[in-house]
């Protein structure tokens, strides 16, 4: 049985991707950050599925996690590895306290090299295990590569994954090691219910109150309308599993790709600056109502 090793497990598209694997007939080991969703998923899928503890930013339980994968595989190489744990931390650029970004940047940009470097070695860079090298699949966005309001953090993460994995796919044919990017739209997961929940109060009293709950309230409609984790699953298990993969799954990935992937890339950016800012209510403030915005936030300081 081959294995693979599968980050934040515990729901959406990492949830569907080890659940298609599995039912493909791989092994999964599955990182969780708490012993009620290892439980859960140990109950739920058995003896094919291994809990590894770590949180991606956590170079020492990463470490640990991988002694584990090279225990269980007895000097046997893995199959393939998804990084896929990632957040999503929405604010305007402009307030969007610092410690926040950073936040978004460790788990999402600096988390996948503390999990690629620790499994390297299974995967094929120690010449000393047996059997084929393996694959890297990062789990990208549609916002790696078009970008919109209010998720400036994120989008600056996944568009770093991006390059990340570009580099990273020719530097390791030294290895024998494949990379390979998707880029999914939206997905149908329990995010969107949350996001309903997601408190936006500290920028109330900004320019962007009303074009962010506009906005919000978009991604929640579209985004319950999106792909099933599961859709995602038997995309990831091709990338793994292809002869001859793309080095990118994009538009098979993208939800209504003509309009959320086609169009919007070949439209001059102006364009859709100019249609984002008509739907959102983007169009430039008068100095009265910048001033008011001013006085909120002094006013909340």
């Amino acid at each position: 049985m081959q294995s693979v090793v599968v980050t934040g497990v515990s729901s959406g598209i990492g949830w569907g991707t080890a659940k298609i694997l599995i039912e493909k007939g791989f092994h999964v080991f599955g990182s969780v950050r708490k012993s009620e969703d290892a439980d859960r998923l140990s109950a739920e899928w058995g003896e094919a599925f291994t809990p590894l503890f770590f949180d991606v930013t956590d170079e020492e339980a990463v470490q640990r996690g991988a002694a584990v994968v090279r225990d269980r595989l007895q000097g046997r190489t893995l199959f393939g590895l998804v990084n896929n744990a990632g957040i999503a931390v929405p604010a305007p650029l402009i307030h969007q306290p610092i410690s926040d970004y950073r936040w978004q940047i460790e788990v999402n940009l600096i988390g996948p090299l503390i999990v690629t470097q620790a499994f390297a070695e299974l995967l094929g860079a120690d010449d000393q295990l047996s059997g084929d090298p393996g694959r890297i699949v990062n789990i990208s966005s549609i916002g790696g590569k078009i970008a919109g309001p209010f998720l400036g953090a994120y989008h600056a993460s996944k568009f770093g994954i991006e390059g990340f994995s570009e580099t990273l796919r020719r530097e390791l044919m030294i290895h024998g090691i494949d990379v390979i990017v998707i880029g999914p739209g939206s997905v149908a997961t329990a995010i969107w219910d949350k996001a309903e929940q997601d408190d936006f109060s500290s920028y109330q009293n900004t320019e962007y109150a009303s074009a962010m709950e506009t906005f919000r309230q978009y991604m929640i409609e579209n985004g319950k309308k999106g792909y099933t984790a599961e859709r995602l699953g038997e995309i990831v298990w091709k990338a793994l599993t292809a002869t001859n993969p793309p080095v990118r799954y994009g538009y098979k990935a993208v939800q209504r790709p003509i309009s959320n992937w086609v169009i919007p890339r070949l439209l001059p950016k102006r364009i859709v600056d100019m249609f984002l800012a008509n739907n959102l209510g983007l169009k430039r403030k008068s100095k009265e109502e910048n001033a008011h915005y001013k006085k909120a936030q002094n006013k909340e300081v």
